[in-house]
């Protein structure tokens, strides 16, 4: 099936393999939210060990960088895990697999490698970024 088919909606088996697919994401989420989570945490408790001035120590503003990155990767993580959740949603009442903007299919290849892909490729060029 190529973009530009007719829409076909899953089988049970198509299902429990996208199932699968979806919960091996939420899973592989999780785990980068708890590892991202304990690194923020270590940071926090680092800086909290010592009487950092972020404006005249040196270090300070690494260590804030830092902790600001990790704090953008975890609410990326679990802006994703929500994109998932969503994706299961759509599969329950089998609009999964759809583009949520033109209706048409989204190519297996694009849901193998980005499983909660709510737009097909066309879409997804065309909006902004």
């Amino acid at each position: 099936m190529n973009e530009f088919s007719s829409p076909v909606r899953a089988g049970p088996d198509d299902r429990a393999v996208i199932r699968e697919r979806l919960a091996a994401e939420r899973r592989d989420t999780d785990a980068r939210i708890a590892a991202l989570h304990s690194d923020f945490e270590g940071i926090v408790e680092a800086n909290a060990l010592v009487a950092v001035d972020d404006e005249h120590d040196p270090e300070g503003s690494s260590t804030a960088f830092e902790r600001a990155h990790v704090a953008s990767l975890l609410a990326r993580a679990r802006d994703h895990l929500d994109e998932v959740d969503r994706a299961l949603e759509r599969l329950e009442r089998d609009e999964y697999g759809f583009c949520e903007r033109c209706g048409k299919p989204i190519p297996p290849d694009r849901l193998e490698v980005r499983p909660a892909a709510t737009t097909c490729v066309r879409c997804a060029a065309a909006a902004p970024r």
